[in-house]
């Protein structure tokens, strides 16, 4: 077979040609470094393939913060990658903000200091019923790929200067190539734990088991004709791990758990998220459009009774008015006002 089909971004291929090499060479930048002294732990937060994550306080000003510490310092490049994305996005909308950048003096690793940003959980059901649309709006920013960045890891990716983005991945060789397609189809994957309650919804263990994972979903007809399409070839421990699964219909996981948090509308908004081949996933921009950020069937569900003609109005749900979420929503800065721009 001969070597993978060259694909190029329906959108923003070239968005950082017009960049200079400063905004988009991590590997040229030179953090400034601060003391770690100034950071007290104080519990941890969680933790990721490359990283922990600590709620600490700034000793001398008395901020809570979050810090995250690398694992391992052969990570040190995805560390640099990550505080030149949050500098060049410093002061954009929804983006976390880069607070301080600490290196460990003794064994050279670098911490990030971020904002902390600690919402008090009025409850799980409310965030996910009567926010779903907004926080799934917040997490499509045409914006950021406009400007040339995309998420790879757990935080954004920076795009280099070309039409696609190329990426070696711990020791993965060859190297690999991506898009801005690649943050559709991780909206699609939080969008169907949202919808369907099941976090995370694709669950492998392994690399391996990952795809198995995705394919008993997406079914192995479409893997295969992805794969042909691009000149793919698939490591041949795959073989017998992915058999011949059938395609699932997204109704089949509503439960009645979940289906109040489950429309049509969603269903084919995930399904237009969800696909194997990346040139046919939804666009941020078109993924805005989707009806699925206005639809009056599910929204009055919620007792919204004013609903603009491009989107949903957070500030007529009679369900935040009537329990006053509305000011703790707007204090941690959720705009609750009616904004047909939105």
């Amino acid at each position: 077979m001969p070597g993978p089909v060259s694909s190029k971004a329906r959108v923003y291929a070239d968005a950082n040609t017009v960049k200079s090499k400063e905004y988009w060479d991590y590997e040229a930048h030179v953090p400034s470094w601060s003391n770690q002294d100034d950071y007290q732990l104080v519990r941890k937060l969680g933790r990721g393939k490359y990283s922990e994550v600590f709620e600490a306080i700034n000793i001398n000003s008395n901020d809570r913060v979050v810090v995250k510490i690398l694992k391992v310092r052969i990570f040190w490049g995805i560390s640099i990658r990550e505080i030149k994305i949050l500098e060049n996005l410093r002061g954009g909308t929804n983006i976390i903000r880069l607070v301080d950048t600490v290196k460990d003096p003794v064994v050279n690793l670098a911490v990030i200091v971020y904002a902390a940003v600690f919402y008090r959980m009025l409850s799980i059901d409310i965030l996910r019923m009567a926010l779903m649309h907004r926080i799934v709006r917040h997490l499509i920013d045409v914006s950021i790929h406009s400007d040339g960045l995309l998420h790879p890891y757990y935080a954004l990716g920076l795009g280099k200067k070309s039409n696609a983005i190329f990426m070696q991945i711990s020791s993965v060789k060859p190297l690999l190539m991506y898009d801005y397609s690649l943050d559709m189809w991780s909206l699609g994957c939080m969008l169907a734990s949202m919808i369907f309650q099941k976090e995370p919804f694709f669950h492998g263990q392994d690399n391996y088991d990952q795809l198995v994972r995705i394919a008993k979903v997406l079914g192995t007809e479409e893997l295969f004709s992805y794969l042909n399409k691009y000149h793919i070839e698939l490591d041949t421990r795959f073989k017998d791990l992915l058999g011949q699964q059938t395609r699932k219909r997204w109704e089949n996981f509503v439960q009645p758990e979940n289906q109040h948090l489950v429309s049509p509308e969603a269903l084919d908004l995930l399904d237009k998220l969800l696909r194997y081949d990346h040139q046919q996933r939804l666009t941020a921009q078109e993924a805005m459009e989707h009806p699925y950020f206005c639809e009056p069937t599910t929204i009055q569900r919620f007792g919204v009774i004013s609903i603009s003609n491009k989107c949903c109005s957070i500030s007529n749900n009679l369900f935040i008015k009537n329990h006053g979420f509305h000011k703790i929503l707007r204090k941690k800065g959720i705009n609750t006002c009616n904004n047909n721009q939105n």
